[in-house]
């Protein structure tokens, strides 16, 4: 994983290494849930937010305000659902990446 904000993508490209690590993220944690067979009140709410975040990092416009609110979001549809927590720890993760959302 790219923790560094420094770092560069290996592959060449003029990739954020940021956006990369937020790909990584929600597509793993979109992945645990669809293979989670347990049904909760809000999986609708976490499976929405995650395709917002997805459509982000797959070329959209990052807005850090919007990460924020689709980690609480997810977070709170979730958060109850121990097998996702590592899931939902790197996603976290990966938001941080874009550090603090601007204050209004």
């Amino acid at each position: 994983m790219l923790r560094s904000l420094g770092q560069r993508p290996v592959t060449g490209s003029d990739e954020d290494p940021r956006v990369a690590e937020l790909r990584t993220a929600v597509s793993r944690l979109r992945r645990e849930l669809a293979a989670l067979p347990a049904e909760f009140p809000d999986r609708g709410i976490a499976e929405d937010e995650l395709a917002t975040l997805a459509a982000m990092a797959a070329g959209g416009p990052v807005e850090t305000s919007r990460l924020r609110s689709s980690l609480l979001l997810i977070a709170g549809a979730i958060g109850s659902v121990s097998a996702l927590a590592r899931g939902l720890s790197d996603v976290r993760e990966a938001v941080d990446l874009f550090g603090e959302a601007p204050r209004p």
